[in-house]
């Protein structure tokens, strides 16, 4: 069974198209800070055009091309690139930005920002650098609980976008009993594309006794995605691509759910597919939860 909506979202198709645009403007190399996206086939396939994925802006020649990745970067990052006169093309996801836009205007105003998520993570790490002495992380409920602000504290909380739906919901409730005058924000900061495809997964796993997710190790969303399948009955696996299936797992399974994160290409879900039906699961049905037709258009210097 798969699911759909999966694989690509708005914001990756713009960040893959915005390196792709630059390298046919600009020819290579065409520097990357970091991974694009979260996927190590699409990073890759870039490569081979001439992409340089670097890990710092201090990588780049100065005055060479230089992309930002969807996961956005803070302000420190942006100053350092201006200092090194790097053409910067900024591929952060517009969701992304929204979330670094609350993160000022709260800081702006003398609130404390919670913000829940990962922070290890490229795009907490550069939310962070927003606001860094008013912001602190939140990891889970854990966390949410253990938390100690001044009494007198006025608090907002914020969420990276492509975490577990149901678990920040948890987390989000604690902390509104905790400290009832919280403000969040305007409109979820989850974005439409980890709802989506969450939802999709728990439809999988009502109907599958399996349910593999295609996507790399160090994708979040993709990460959710399994904890929500197990969550909700089925067990589960992250598959970065058709290398990675054991077959050990089809023992005694009827029915296998296959889906995508939002940073996984179709090819790689194709190749899995192809493989399951060599195994003798021929038949496919698809789960369609929702329709996406939501697009991110590129900046204008690159149109």
């Amino acid at each position: 069974m798969l699911a759909e909506p999966r694989g690509f979202c708005a914001g990756v198709q713009r960040a893959i198209g915005m390196v792709e645009r630059a390298l046919e403007l600009h020819g290579s190399p065409v520097y990357v800070r970091k991974q694009i996206i979260h996927n190590a086939y699409v990073v890759r396939q870039l490569e081979k055009r001439g992409a340089v994925f670097v890990e710092s802006e201090e990588e780049v020649p100065e005055g060479r091309v230089c992309v930002f990745s969807a996961h956005g970067v803070s302000p420190a990052v942006r100053a350092n690139a201006a200092a090194r006169q790097l053409n910067v093309i900024d591929a952060t996801c517009p969701l992304v930005s929204k979330v670094h836009q609350e993160a000022k205007r709260f800081a702006a105003g003398g609130r404390t920002v919670v913000l829940i998520g990962h922070a290890d993570h490229e795009e907490v790490e550069g939310t962070v650098g927003e606001a860094p002495e008013h912001t602190v992380v939140v990891e889970n409920l854990e966390d949410a609980r253990a938390l100690e602000l001044p009494p007198d504290a006025e608090v907002s909380y914020l969420t990276q976008t492509t975490l577990s739906l149901d678990e920040t919901r948890d987390i989000a409730a604690e902390l509104k009993r905790r400290f009832p005058q919280i403000k969040g924000p305007g409109s979820d900061d989850i974005c439409y594309a980890s709802q989506n495809r969450q939802n999709a997964v728990k439809e999988l796993a009502a109907e599958a006794e399996l349910v593999l997710v295609v996507g790399s190790d160090n994708s979040s969303n993709s990460v959710r995605m399994v904890e929500v399948a197990i969550r909700h009955g089925a067990r589960s696996y992250l598959v970065n691509d058709v290398s990675r299936l054991d077959e050990g797992w089809l023992r005694g399974v009827r029915t296998v759910g296959v889906t995508s994160g939002a940073s996984a290409p179709e090819i790689l879900v194709e190749q899995l597919v192809a493989r399951l039906a060599e195994l003798g699961y021929g038949r496919v049905d698809t789960i369609t939860t929702t329709t996406e037709d939501i697009v991110f258009a590129m900046p204008g210097s690159l149109q």
